[in-house]
């Protein structure tokens, strides 16, 4: 006579299935939370790129600050050797370009 009961060894076994699909299961997380977690590293990577780009503008604001400090001094000097220059000398006959050129 045939049992449909399964024997003490295919239970064993079957337990033995079940509690390596249960630990596998623990150990890889599902679809889901796999998905979170790339979440998580991309705002993390989005967190640190803004960080960088946040101090390379106060870096760049900063020399833009020095460059226009010092474009502004520089026009002063030249303003003031426009200012310490003699006026030109009126053209006479002394400077008059020869008559060939």
């Amino acid at each position: 006579m045939i049992s449909s009961a399964p024997s003490s060894a295919m239970r064993e076994s079957g337990n033995k299935d079940e509690q390596l699909d249960r630990g596998y299961r623990g150990a890889m997380p599902d679809r889901p939370d796999t998905d979170r977690d790339a979440d998580t590293e991309r705002w993390l990577d989005l967190d640190v790129k803004l960080a960088y780009q946040e101090r390379l503008i106060r870096e760049l604001d900063a020399l833009v600050r020095e460059f226009g400090d010092r474009l502004a001094k520089a026009e002063r000097e030249l303003a003031e050797l426009r200012q310490a220059m003699p006026p030109p000398l009126p053209l006479g006959p002394i400077n008059e370009p020869p008559p060939h050129y």
